[in-house]
């Protein structure tokens, strides 16, 4: 038992290399493309009730 975790921890110094971390070279994009028209509409639309239901008659 002793031999076998003798020779994982010498296989595993062994096959155990450098890692080489490099930055790109092209600078990383991030795209966000937000849309925030669907959040207006539904302010005015709330706002254009509510006008509406305060002023119903001169509507």
């Amino acid at each position: 038992m002793m031999r076998a975790v003798i020779a994982v921890i010498g296989l595993s110094a062994m096959s155990g290399g450098c890692v080489n971390i490099q930055a790109p070279d092209k600078p990383i994009v991030i795209q966000l493309d937000i849309n925030i028209r669907a959040e207006v509409l539904y302010a005015l639309a709330e706002d254009a009730a509510n006008t509406i239901e305060e002023n119903g008659d001169i509507f």
